[in-house]
């Protein structure tokens, strides 16, 4: 398996935007827009490959300075429990860390915050409902096990 940035727009990029959809749009009714996918620009846009198919994939945006968002994680159903997203979510740490980010927050969606859990971020605040369907803010400091 290799992780590595991929570039927006690129044959690599309209598969992540496939696996997206795929994923955790069309379960729920909704498809992205062009007004998102033109935000998308600046991001850093990661995913998992075996060869050329994507396996997994997510993006960071920056909050701030210090802080980044980790948005739109998704991993093949068929492969989800197999340590995929977990690989994928520790490229994106390290590569947000090494871009001398201090922390890490996402709006997780409910059914996933046990996973984040293992993976050392805790939830901050109340549940709340985004895209129709409950999340939670979590968040985790990349440099210490506390915030």
């Amino acid at each position: 398996m290799a992780l590595k940035i991929i570039d927006y727009g690129t044959e690599e990029y309209r598969q992540m935007l496939k696996l997206r959809e795929d994923i955790l749009r069309q379960p729920l009714g909704l498809h992205l827009s062009q007004e998102e996918l033109e935000k998308e620009r600046d991001n850093l846009l990661m995913a998992a490959f075996d060869d050329d198919k994507m396996l997994a994939c997510c993006m960071l945006v920056e909050e701030d300075p210090q802080t980044v968002r980790l948005r739109q994680m998704a991993v093949l159903n068929d492969l989800q429990g197999q340590g995929i997203g977990k690989a994928l979510m520790q490229f994106a740490e390290n590569v947000a860390r090494d871009r001398g980010y201090q922390k890490i927050t996402m709006h997780a969606r409910k059914n996933a915050t046990g996973f984040y859990e293992k993976m050392g971020y805790r939830v901050i605040g109340d549940e709340f409902i985004e895209i129709t369907i409950p999340h939670y803010v979590m968040e985790k400091s990349l440099f210490t096990n506390e915030m």
